[in-house]
């Protein structure tokens, strides 16, 4: 269990380190956020603000994991999909920052990079035996979805790295709200290896696991310190996208698949407000928020940024408590069976 807190110390120490010339180096190559025309007003102040951030985070949390690692086949899936989400982010900042707009890398070629990273994440697991049955908490209801879990892994991945891409959106909330997240799932590997010590096991993929998330956690906070309002760096898609796919890989690899609903709980409610916004003014010629993704209809309503973090912080947090619950509850009570079908 050291090595869990170890990982998460060395990259929170490696993240605020070499941050401030990390950030140094973003602004004296002039690598500045474009603002979209059509977000806040007030915005507009935040252009040329050093974006690309998340690459802190991704070093730090190498450094860290690679250190501390028990090289797991669980361990190293997840640690590649969020490189891989990563990958995506920097392409998409660096297109962005390259042509001075505000849009990136074309949709198409994320959802084919993202059905890439499926099919991969699809073939480990199948080699691992996890099987393709999805555990419903409260009711106790285990079901079986055949080939069609292969499009969930998907739509876990995807979803999961788009949502928190499209909370990134006000200074601190996609890296508080993400950690929170992060959290939650390192709590629930640790939990699921103590637990299989004192069954007479040594779960050392759970443990693995907790020493990738913790490490994450690490390197967010490092990049939260200078983040916070008013930010001095943003994630940018690199860190969004790379935060995402690994809470994505997470549910996939802990058999938690319909747990990311609360774990993710804020990426989920922003994701939905942006497709209602789309859905009703599309349909009806009506917006139902002042704008959208959700964090910025409260920006509209004269909320402050700071305002807006900490109580979808608040949200998030509660949400994932209530996901670990369930997860203590239902999911591993001493019942191997619901871990390997």
């Amino acid at each position: 269990m050291e090595r869990v807190i170890v990982a998460g110390l060395l990259a929170m120490v490696i993240s605020v380190l070499v941050g401030r010339k990390f950030i140094q180096f973003l602004r004296k190559n002039e690598f500045g956020q474009p603002i979209r025309e059509e977000g806040p007003v007030h915005h507009v102040v935040k252009r040329g603000t050093p974006t690309m951030g998340g690459l802190l985070i991704v070093a730090a949390t190498t450094v860290a994991f690679l250190s501390l690692s028990r090289f797991t086949a669980e361990g190293l899936t997840v640690f590649f999909v969020t490189l891989a989400c990563a990958a995506i982010g920097f392409v998409d900042d660096f297109v962005k920052l390259r042509h001075r707009r505000s849009l990136g890398l074309s949709g198409r070629w994320k959802l084919l990079l993202l059905v890439g990273i499926a099919c991969v994440v699809g073939f480990i697991v199948e080699n691992q035996d996890l099987g393709t049955t999805v555990y419903l908490p409260l009711v106790d209801w285990r079901f079986d979805l055949w080939w069609f879990w292969y499009g969930l892994l998907f739509l876990i991945v995807a979803g999961a790295a788009n949502g928190v891409n499209l909370t990134d959106g006000i200074d601190g909330l996609a890296a508080g709200t993400g950690m929170i997240a992060l959290i939650t799932f390192t709590a629930i590997n640790v939990f699921t290896f103590i637990r299989s010590q004192q069954t007479g096991g040594q779960d050392d993929a759970a443990l693995d696991m907790a020493i990738l998330g913790a490490a994450l956690i690490g390197g967010a906070i490092g990049f939260l310190w200078y983040n916070a309002f008013p930010a001095e760096v943003f994630m940018g898609d690199t860190g969004s996208m790379a935060i995402g796919g690994a809470l994505g890989a997470f549910a996939i690899l802990t058999k938690t698949e319909l747990l990311l609903l609360l774990v993710g709980g804020i990426f989920v409610i922003e994701a939905l407000s942006v497709m209602l916004q789309v859905f009703t003014f599309k349909y009806r010629g009506k917006r139902i928020f002042l704008m959208a993704p959700l964090h910025h209809h409260f920006e509209m309503k004269a909320w402050s940024e700071t305002k807006i973090m900490v109580r979808f912080w608040i949200v998030g947090a509660l949400l994932g408590a209530a996901a670990f619950a369930l997860y203590y509850r239902y999911f591993f009570d001493f019942r191997p069976d619901l871990i390997s079908p």
